[in-house]
């Protein structure tokens, strides 16, 4: 079992916490709609519709900045290198 499986937020969801997140992460990565990403998870064969991707983002993308924030804590720095 995961930690987002146990994760209180994402109790009584009908689709398990793996399958949320990824649908968070790619609609706030990449420059996608929610129709895209609703396509993305189609041909995996998880079948939602736009609106419940909008919902999960309403939901869950406060959280999910705030993990990716934590995670990269410490690791951004103000020198810049270039190659």
């Amino acid at each position: 079992m995961t930690r987002l499986a146990r994760d209180p937020l994402y109790r009584r969801h009908q689709f398990p916490a793996e399958v949320i997140a990824h649908a968070v992460w790619l609609y706030f990565r990449f420059p996608l709609s929610l129709r895209m990403v609703e396509d993305i998870l189609a041909a995996r064969g998880i079948i939602v519709s736009h609106q419940t991707v909008r919902l999960w983002a309403e939901k869950f993308g406060r959280h999910f900045a705030n993990d990716v924030r934590r995670r990269s804590a410490g690791k951004l720095r103000d020198k810049w290198h270039f190659d």
